[in-house]
C-alpha cells in the first residue's frame, strides 16, 4: 500500500520539481507534446514518465481537497454498501461512483471523494477498504 508524505522541496531532487513544471505546461496547453515540455524544463522523457504520476504540488485551495480511488469488487450483494459505510465513517464525502459491469464476477469501481473533512488518512481509508472480503486492487488514481 502506498504512503504519502508532504516534504519540503529542498530535500528532494530538482528533477521532481521539473516533472511538475513539465506536467503543468502540458495541462495548461503551453506545449502539446511531452518532448517539448521536458526540453523546456531540462529533464529527460524517461525522468518525466518515471515520476509524472508520483509527484504533486499541494492544493492551494485546501478547503476543496479531492481524491479518486479505484478498486475491484466481487459481484456480491452488499460489498459496495460496505465500502460506502467505511468511506462515510472516515468523514469523506462521495462525489461520484462509477461501477463497470462485472466481468468474471468482478466489477471495477472508481469513486471520487471530497476528503476535506476526513478524520483519518487516505492511506488508512484505502487499507480499510482492502480488508473487505471481496475487495482488491485498491489504488489512488489522483488527488488534489
Amino acid at each position: 500500500m502506498e504512503k504519502y508524505y508532504i516534504v519540503d522541496s529542498s530535500i528532494l531532487p530538482d528533477s521532481f520539481g521539473k516533472v511538475i513544471e513539465a506536467r503543468l505546461l502540458l495541462e495548461k496547453g503551453v506545449v502539446t507534446q511531452v518532448s517539448e515540455a521536458v526540453k523546456r524544463v531540462g529533464i529527460s522523457r524517461g525522468t518525466f514518465y518515471k515520476y509524472k504520476d508520483l509527484v504533486f504540488l499541494p492544493d492551494e485551495n485546501i478547503g476543496h481537497r479531492k481524491a479518486i480511488i479505484s478498486f475491484l469488487l466481487e459481484d456480491k450483494s452488499g460489498l459496495l454498501a460496505q465500502v460506502l459505510q467505511i468511506t462515510s465513517a472516515s468523514g469523506a464525502s462521495v462525489l461520484t461512483i462509477n461501477q463497470n459491469v462485472p466481468i468474471h464476477d468482478v466489477a471495477s469501481i472508481v469513486i471520487s471523494l471530497d476528503i476535506n473533512q476526513m478524520n483519518q488518512t487516505l492511506t488508512a481509508l484505502m487499507q480499510e477498504i482492502q480488508t473487505i472480503s471481496g475487495a482488491s486492487n485498491v489504488h489512488l488514481v489522483a488527488m488534489e
